[in-house]
């Protein structure tokens, strides 16, 4: 028999359930999703571009840092802006975000970091001369928290698991269905209105002028005002631990299928074939009569340890007539609970097209430093030089003019100009 001392000895040694569990929710935690993916093209102009990568790493050389990233870009009059955002958003987004950051402090800064990529996209493909134009819907995913910025009309929804239903995760950018745009686009300088023929006749949807475009807010289109402006709207929310299901499209498939239809029409199959279903459930209801992208992306509980929801169970009248309503009612309630772990909690949702807004304060910036760096294009710039993007502003009262961020003398140009405070257009470069 085992001595007094033995006993206790392996009594010590024993550790709780509930530390047990605790310890393994944990360790739960730290455990990141499975990342899957799938992509379906069906081309009538070529002007639609992907992004998909899932080797990025906030760290480099560090394989725990990282991260996935997809984007649709969907270019008009003309396919460079496309390739130009696909090719430098993602490094011009990463170049904004401060280095030696924790996990929940980049995460936290990425909202920001968008702004300035996207912008700064704008400004070096308009450098360039050319005039073509591109939609932009660009996903961060790291662990379980999704960010996506987008201009446009491409979109992104969110088919969640665990009954959280289907949530939009970015905004349409026509003028034709947004009121507020088409105010701020007007206030700005630009003109709305449809194509007008000859005897006064109006037809199609609305436009801004000069250009015609149907967007208020789209990379590139030099040749259109600037009150066409490449800021996006930004959310950023965290998945429960049952993952869930990415769509993003460009509008090839969102003119022909609603978000519940396209989620409807791809479930139960894996993320390859559910884009194909997507697109083809696209082209059968409307056509061919645009470019039609879809890239579908699976996050997946890790060890794939959720399974699919079963099938409701009829109505059990021998059962109710045992345990009566109540218990019909608790199970009810017990059910409710249980859907509850597939809500989607939102982090940040932002869509103001004022860059100071956007930007924020940086009080860390102090005026005493011989070194500021624009909050845009992060170039370098002595004391002398920064213009506080806040400077003039009548939408940041409760800011000082003399904090930061900064801009250079170039990107405030730029802000004054999608705000309407100059005249704005082709520019000779």
């Amino acid at each position: 028999m085992a001595s007094r001392e033995e006993k206790e000895k392996h009594h010590h040694d024993l550790v709780p359930l509930a530390a047990l569990i605790n310890r393994e929710l944990k360790n739960e935690k730290l455990e990141k999703p499975t990342v899957r993916y799938g992509s379906a093209v069906q081309s009538k102009k070529g002007e639609d571009y992907c992004l998909m990568k899932t080797d990025c790493q906030r760290v480099s050389g560090n394989p725990s840092t990282s991260f996935s990233v997809f984007g649709i870009f969907d270019g008009h009059n003309g396919s460079a802006a496309a390739i130009f955002s696909r090719d430098h958003l993602l490094n011009y987004v990463m170049s904004a975000i401060p280095n030696g950051l924790g996990r929940d402090e980049w995460l936290h800064a990425l909202p920001r970091a968008l702004v300035a990529g996207f912008v700064k996209t704008d400004k070096e493909f308009q450098s360039k001369g050319k005039t073509s134009g591109t939609t932009a819907t660009f996903v961060i995913i790291d662990g379980w928290t999704v960010t996506v910025a987008s201009v446009g009309d491409s979109r992104c929804i969110l088919d969640a698991q665990g009954g959280g239903g289907v949530s939009v995760l970015t905004v349409d950018h026509r003028l034709e269905e947004n009121a507020e745009e088409r105010e701020r686009v007007k206030a700005s300088g630009g003109e709305v209105g449809r194509l007008s023929l000859f005897g006064g006749t109006e037809i199609g949807p609305l436009r801004c002028w000069p250009g015609g475009l149907c967007l208020s807010r789209s990379i590139g289109d030099m040749d259109v005002g600037e009150f066409i402006v490449p800021i996006p709207y930004v959310k950023q929310v965290k998945l429960s631990s049952t993952g869930g299901r990415l769509i993003i499209a460009s509008d090839g498939v969102w003119d022909a299928l609603s978000s519940e239809v396209a989620a409807k029409s791809c479930r139960g199959v894996p993320a390859e074939l559910a884009a194909r279903l997507v697109v083809k459930e696209a082209l059968r209801a409307r056509g061919l009569k645009d470019d039609t992208t879809c890239v579908v992306v699976d996050i997946i509980p890790p060890y794939n340890r959720v399974q699919p929801s079963p099938p409701p169970k009829k109505y059990d009248k021998f059962k109710a007539l045992l345990f009566g309503k109540n218990g019909t009612r608790s199970a009810n309630k017990l059910a409710k609970k249980l859907a509850a772990v597939g809500i989607v909690e939102e982090l940040f949702e932002e869509g103001s097209a004022m860059l100071a807004e956007r930007l924020g304060n940086d009080e860390s910036c102090n005026q005493t430093r011989s070194i500021f760096v624009c909050a845009v294009c992060q170039i370098d710039l002595a004391v002398s030089e920064g213009i506080s993007v806040h400077a003039g502003s009548i939408f940041s009262m409760s800011t000082k003019p003399w904090q930061g961020p900064f801009l250079c003398a170039d990107c405030r140009d730029k802000k004054d100009a999608m705000e309407g405070k100059r005249p704005s257009g082709v520019r000779v470069v």
